[in-house]
């Protein structure tokens, strides 16, 4: 069974390759999501100017507040709902997505559709 920090470095590559092909504008932020055993975040970022315009992750306040979910997915789930609300309130309707190097698949796929839900244009 591969080492954890095999996957890691794996992981970091295919991020850094997906990084060569996008980033985010003033007009088109980057909506990047990470992801770790227990959280997810996700933030929108603003490359050209070097700033993060909005975040949201299992860890803020406000999603503490909720009652417990049932599972890793209903939390990215509510995960992406948040961000692409901020980001609507904040006036982005398009952003790229950056899946950080992890499969569209599970967490990563619940939070992007999620956030297309909302009205947030990939």
């Amino acid at each position: 069974m591969p080492s954890k920090k095999l996957h890691q470095s794996r992981r970091e590559m295919r991020h850094t390759r997906l990084r060569k092909k996008l980033a985010g504008t003033r007009e088109r932020p980057r909506l990047a999501v990470f992801r770790s055993n227990h959280h997810i975040y996700a933030q929108v970022i603003d490359d050209s100017a070097g700033h993060t315009l909005v975040t949201a992750s299992t860890l803020d306040p406000d999603f503490k507040s909720q009652p417990s979910s049932d599972g890793k997915i209903d939390s990215a789930t509510a995960v992406g709902t948040s961000i692409a609300q901020k980001a609507k309130d904040a006036g982005i309707e398009r952003v790229v997505f950056d899946r950080g190097g992890y499969a569209y698949h599970g967490r990563v796929k619940a939070l992007a559709e999620a956030a297309r839900e909302v009205g947030l244009e990939f």
